[in-house]
């Protein structure tokens, strides 16, 4: 019998079930990764207003649509 490792996980995850999962957080959290992208002011504020528009699915939705290809949301 061999011992494994386990998987490591690609990119960034978040939980939403724990604090990271606040919506406050994650409207940070994208503030932040608009600027480490290179999005200017006005790109930042479209995609938060996005994300403000609705209930905490949408927050989430619209988050994962923009930084899907490098953050793992896990409920």
């Amino acid at each position: 019998m061999a011992i494994l490792e386990k998987p490591k996980e690609k990119g960034i995850t978040i939980d939403l079930t724990g604090p990271q999962g606040n919506a406050f957080y994650l409207l940070g959290i994208a503030s932040k990764f608009g600027r480490e992208l290179g999005w200017d002011r006005d790109e930042i504020e479209i995609v938060l207003r996005e994300m403000k528009r609705g209930d905490y699915e949408n927050l989430i939705t619209v988050f994962d649509k923009y930084f899907g290809d490098f953050v793992t949301l896990y409920k």
